[in-house]
């Protein structure tokens, strides 16, 4: 049975996203907080734009979820649950606490509906070419139902265990995206100040043990002062904000978290918060 499909939150990840089950034939109907939005969208791929969360409940079997915050990921769950069939699966995109994929679970197995918390890595250009990495908390036998919709934008898809774990692990995630984003940008700040040249030090970096996707992804962008193409500083701060308390309740290292919380605050201070997060080499540049 072709699953009938719908994504809720059209940002940089979740326009593109939708636009890959589209493709594969999947896209049933799109929302957003803007509905205006959700219109122009649907207009564009030929899907519905339901004037309300309640209408899409109740036309599709899968829905996607890629929002902003904790609240909204509960919000949203509270506004579909009694509208959907029995068996609906609801697929959460977004980067929030382990403890709210319990609660949206907790919620959703109330009216007969499953949960599966499903945050993904790999960027804006993952979301665009269809190679996000899928980290995967919930019931096995509900992932392989869901399977056919996650592989219309996914490399990799992990079933990492209970509902939950896919967010432990997209804050083991954003710790290491964090302390690379560090240490790339405080290197390439001290090779410009030594006047080195990036065309050739970042390929001459990359081949040897310092390669990693930021520095190639993002290293020649920062140097020519270009933010705009990535993951936003503000949300990883949000993101961090949350990996904070993770940390603190399991009681690991926080030094990387800690310093990139103060870091990307400094940049929202400074208005920076819509650059992408390689936008962290203005400090590494001045800092005395």
């Amino acid at each position: 049975m072709t699953l009938k499909a719908a994504f809720i939150g059209l940002g940089a990840m979740g326009e593109p996203m939708a636009g890959h089950l589209k493709q594969h034939g999947l896209l049933h109907a799109v929302a957003n907080r803007t509905h205006a939005k959700a219109e122009a969208l649907a207009a564009m791929l030929g899907v519905a734009a339901p004037a309300t969360l309640a209408e899409l409940a109740a036309q599709c079997d899968v829905i996607a979820l890629c929002v902003t915050a904790d609240a909204d990921v509960l919000n949203t769950v509270d506004v579909l649950a009694p509208h959907m069939k029995p068996g609906t699966i609801v697929i959460d995109h977004s980067t929030v606490a382990p403890d709210t994929a319990k609660q949206a679970a907790a919620r959703l197995a109330a009216v007969g509906a499953h949960f599966l918390d499903a945050p993904v890595s790999g960027g804006v250009e993952g979301a665009k070419n269809g190679k996000l990495s899928i980290m995967v908390g919930g019931d096995a036998a509900v992932l392989e139902r869901a399977r056919p919709m996650l592989e219309a934008y996914a490399l990799r898809i992990t079933h990492l265990g209970d509902v939950g774990a896919g967010q432990a692990t997209k804050a083991v995630n954003q710790v290491l995206v964090a302390g690379i984003a560090q240490a790339v940008c405080e290197g390439l700040a001290l090779g410009e100040a030594l006047g080195l040249d990036p065309e050739r030090l970042i390929p001459t970096l990359g081949a040897g043990a310092a390669g990693n996707w930021f520095l190639e992804k993002r290293g020649a962008t920062m140097l020519k002062g270009q933010f705009s193409v990535g993951f936003k500083l503000a949300l990883l701060h949000k993101d961090l904000s949350i990996v904070r308390g993770i940390a603190e309740k399991a009681g690991t290292s926080r030094v990387v978290i800690e310093q990139s919380l103060a870091d990307y605050a400094e940049l929202m201070r400074q208005g920076y918060g819509d650059d992408d997060i390689s936008g962290l080499v203005r400090l590494k540049r001045s800092h005395q």
